[in-house]
């Protein structure tokens, strides 16, 4: 392409990086929460990052599920976040989309008692993570 393989490297690298990013945005999009659920998940972030902390030191979880969560937070610790914060309803949500989606995942192989069990916050708080997460009671 330009003749130096440095660049023809770099050039590569930052295309390669550019079209995951766009990819992770798409994958993002879809898994979002609907409606009003996402002021929710916003609502209850909080309680939340202390159930993914709580569940992620928990030995008796399979491990794989103590790996997501224990990659969650430190996501969540990262100042970076995959979608800028002026972009619209996207910027400040990210966190919560990507909470969602791998306590979607932890549910459904841990279930949803183990959940219960390290739940911090309030009834009402556990019953918006469940809409959340797309898994009800009897799943469990």
């Amino acid at each position: 392409m330009t003749g130096s393989w440095w660049w023809d490297l770099l050039i590569t690298g930052v295309i390669a990086v550019l079209l995951a990013w766009l990819a992770l945005v798409v994958v993002l999009l879809i898994v979002r929460p609907k409606g009003g659920l996402l002021r929710e998940a916003l609502r209850v972030l909080p309680d939340v990052v202390r159930l993914v902390r709580r569940l992620a030191v928990d030995r008796s979880l399979p491990r794989g599920v103590r790996i997501r969560l224990g990659l969650l937070l430190g996501y969540l610790a990262l100042p970076i976040d995959l979608i800028p914060d002026f972009v619209p309803v996207l910027g400040y949500a990210d966190d919560a989309i990507v909470v969602t989606a791998v306590l979607r995942s932890v549910v459904r192989r841990a279930g949803l008692d183990a959940v219960r069990a390290h739940w911090p916050g309030t009834d009402d708080g556990f019953a918006a993570v469940v809409r959340l997460t797309g898994l009800s009671r009897a799943r469990s």
